[in-house]
């Protein structure tokens, strides 16, 4: 049997949320999902998730939401992702932080589906602990086509070259490894020789008429002078959802199968 999943990635603001609320649950249909995973750390005002967005994100058709370095820029979060198992925060955050950075997940049909994410350290503003050591502990303890029938790993960072490496690193272990949190869908999406499926970057859920999904003016104004003046805001026009769609085989948990991903607003359109 084979599997198919959907990521999207970071959802900026408002004009994200409701691109995934009108989207996905048509997408969910006519694409056949058995899976989808979203990054939604952006989704509330460009800094965080509260439980509500989160709430409304699930209900529109995410299976699993993942964080970021702003886990927990919105307060209520420390509390609801006790509560909320399919939330996730990265497994190398601050070891006294609450949730949990990997989980299993029942798919149809009986399968499970393990996700994890984890922050890199490379340019990030605060050091986190070694990403690679802590995926190696997860993957080593929920093997593909084994223990679960596939398994996606969110690498959260910065540096393309750090994601490159993690790509490789987890390569014949992970079924797809996708990065996250620069918010520019990168044209490198491949099947590593060992059958895991590999994006450095899938974009973000958002306005792509902004700097990275904020409003153009006052990011321009603090590279062209230096200075700020106003707090960055979320740009409203028409969002692109982008992400990676990818089909595993569940025997083995290779992908077999990995497109990108964009839909509406101003980027050319990749579909399945």
């Amino acid at each position: 049997m084979a599997m198919r999943l959907l990521f999207l990635g970071d959802v900026m603001g408002r004009a994200g949320r409701s691109a995934v609320a009108e989207r996905l649950p048509a997408l969910r249909a006519e694409w056949r999902l058995d899976f989808v995973v979203v990054n939604g750390e952006n989704a509330s005002g460009g800094m965080g998730l509260t439980p509500e967005h989160a709430r409304a994100l699930l209900a529109a058709g995410a299976d699993v939401l993942t964080l970021g370095d702003h886990a927990f820029d919105q307060k209520d979060m420390l509390q609801f992702i006790e509560q909320e198992p399919r939330v996730i925060r990265p497994l190398n955050y601050a070891k006294g932080a609450p949730g949990r950075g990997h989980r299993v997940y029942d798919v149809p049909g009986g399968r499970k589906v393990l996700v994890a994410q984890v922050l890199g350290q490379v340019f990030m503003k605060r050091p986190f602990d070694d990403p690679f050591s802590a995926v190696d502990a997860v993957l080593r303890a929920h093997p593909r086509g084994g223990l679960v029938q596939a398994s996606l790993v969110d690498m959260h960072a910065e540096a393309t070259s750090e994601k490159m490496a993690m790509g490789h690193f987890c390569d014949g272990r992970a079924s797809i490894v996708v990065g996250t949190h620069t918010h520019v869908p990168t044209a490198d999406v491949v099947i590593h020789a060992n059958g895991t499926a590999y994006q450095t970057d899938a974009g973000m859920c958002g306005d792509y008429d902004s700097v990275i999904g904020m409003q153009k003016e006052e990011p321009m104004r603090r590279f062209i002078t230096g200075m700020g003046r106003d707090r960055f805001t979320p740009a409203l026009g028409e969002a692109t959802l982008s992400g990676l769609y990818v089909e595993t085989e569940d025997r083995t948990g290779r992908a077999t199968r990995a497109v990108p991903v964009r839909v509406g607003g101003r980027l050319p359109e990749a579909r399945p």
